[in-house]
């Protein structure tokens, strides 16, 4: 059950000039730059004919373009549409949109932190022997993740499993407390409150006793919930701080590319990741869409290194400077005490650089290789053609599949296309579920008490082919059974949504379902 949190809440900013005046002046100076290009193609078209056979010309090359390009074809389709639809102004603007300086710099410098921090990895060969022994399907998952992404499986790991984020709050306070060397935090959403601020007066207690802080925010992510440049106040308490993909003026798909991964490292033996923001709605202290349900767990161990390297990752892209990987590796080896704990653990991230689409390939491994259930929560549900496939075929083999989504939703359009893919699902026999006392925001998969998979990765596009994520495959672990008791719980709490009403839906609202379901990769 949830522990009820009881906190006098202080006086806090809600709304921030700063940033009101950021994301109004962003936006019409992106606005400003279509209405220019626009602007030009028509003065031009208008007086040289041969100008509309070149932008025509441009538009097609586009999109042979994107036909061939490795990339999702539910992606492929929403762009090809829209450019077709506007085939004199489409490729020119999809052009404009992809093969720009700050895009081509962004990408090397991820890149370049990438390839450095694979070298800072390596797998356990008794580890991988020991998984060998006991499972036949263990062992491909465990070797897809490290062949892609370099991150190996571990044991001598404990965890904690947290149903709500109040629990997870309240250890991760406890945690913080005891900190000697470095804290590292890495969040989507960071809002000034009780949550963060709590948080925040361990960090600048830490800094003074000589603790190394760094934190990594998501500009986009915070941009309505933090002052304009935050971070240069929390430099100034000591505390070293960088945001993500700072928002600017220039046109171009990279602003797409977020960092939403929920990472707390402590002095490289403990470590958190789930759904859980910094934020008061994360342990119910703010009241939106009635109640807020998330998830977490907490690391102790060896597999605490690769959520370490995960962050320096991206610290050395947002910062500039060479990460010392060592240095963190030499504070988790000389913890006093070997942790030991059950089953297997192998933390991974995935990116919109990668050759593959890793984390939607780890839940389709483990649909794929499941034989009696199959258990999601997630608060979004706007998935491809392979997972909808997958899922179905699951279903009509006769395993149990069940998926959970929210009962309130916390964007009505996003949850309009959730409901979209409702009809083909249940008709297959796909259980859903709505969380009728509020929002689910928890994102996990379980199969068959023995695979699992519980981080930052909701089942939709931005998360599985546009942001920058992380999560935790487990196998074979105590807190598996945890994981399913809460779902289970989640599941009495819901109300199922049948095939039936899906086809009850009036027309208009199931035409205007399809058009966001066709668009639904590029919103």
């Amino acid at each position: 059950m949830a522990k009820h949190i009881s906190i006098k809440k202080k006086n806090t900013k809600n709304s921030y000039p700063l940033f009101v005046d950021k994301l109004i002046w962003v936006t019409l100076f992106m606005l400003c730059q279509i209405a220019f290009i626009f602007y030009v193609y028509i003065t031009l078209r208008e007086q040289y004919f041969y100008i509309q056979a070149v932008m025509l010309c441009i538009s097609i090359l586009v999109v042979i373009y994107i036909i061939n390009r490795p990339i999702n074809p539910a992606y492929q389709l929403a762009w090809c549409i829209t450019i077709l639809l506007i085939p004199l102004f489409g490729g020119l603007f999809y052009l404009l949109l992809s093969v720009n300086r700050t895009r081509r710099n962004f990408r090397s410098s991820i890149r370049a932190a990438v390839r450095e921090s694979k070298t800072h990895l390596s797998q356990d060969c008794n580890v991988l022997a020991h998984i060998g022994e006991l499972s036949d399907t263990a062992p491909p998952q465990a070797a897809y993740i490290h062949n892609l992404t370099q991150y190996p499986i571990y044991e001598n790991t404990s965890l904690q499993y947290f149903a709500t984020g109040e629990e997870m709050y309240l250890t991760m306070l406890t945690e913080l407390k005891q900190a000697k060397h470095f804290i590292f935090l890495e969040y989507f959403i960071i809002h000034e409150g009780i949550f963060w601020n709590s948080v925040l007066e361990i960090l600048k207690e830490k800094a003074k006793q000589g603790v190394e802080i760094k934190v990594i925010y998501d500009d986009m992510g915070s941009v309505s919930t933090l002052p304009s440049e935050y971070y240069k106040e929390l430099q100034a308490f000591g505390i070293e701080c960088h945001c993500f993909n700072p928002l600017n003026a220039t046109l171009s798909l990279r602003l797409n590319n977020r960092d939403h991964r929920k990472i707390m490292v402590i002095d490289g033996h403990t470590s958190f990741t789930g759904g859980i923001n910094l934020a008061d709605e994360y342990i119910n202290q703010l009241d939106m869409n009635g109640y807020w349900k998330d998830n977490g767990i907490m690391i102790k161990g060896d597999a605490t290194w690769s959520f370490t390297v995960m962050f320096l990752q991206l610290w050395q892209h947002v910062s500039g400077a060479s990460a010392d990987y060592e240095k963190y590796h030499s504070f988790a080896n000389n913890t006093e005490e070997k942790i030991k704990g059950s089953g297997f653990v192998q933390p991974y991230a995935d990116n919109p650089l990668f050759t593959e689409v890793v984390a939607e390939n780890v839940y389709l491994n483990l649909i794929h290789r499941a034989t009696k259930y199959i258990y999601i929560t997630t608060p979004y549900l706007i998935v491809d053609n392979e997972m909808i496939t997958a899922l179905t075929l699951a279903s009509q083999s006769g395993i149990d599949v069940r998926i959970v989504t929210p009962g309130i939703p916390d964007k009505k359009t996003v949850f309009m296309m959730t409901r979209s893919f409702y009809e083909p699902l249940t008709k297959a026999g796909v259980k859903i579920y709505e969380y009728v006392p509020g929002f689910i925001h928890s994102k996990m998969m379980i199969t068959d008490d023995d695979f699992g998979v519980i981080g930052s990765i909701n089942l939709d596009y931005r998360s599985l082919y546009l942001h920058f994520e992380c999560a935790a495959f487990l196998y074979h672990t105590d807190v598996l059974l945890d994981m399913k008791e809460d779902i289970e719980d989640c599941i009495s709490k819901s109300k199922e949504i049948t095939y039936e009403s899906c086809l009850n839906l009036n027309r208009p609202y199931r035409i205007w379902q399809g058009l966001l379901r066709l668009y639904s990769p590029l919103l």
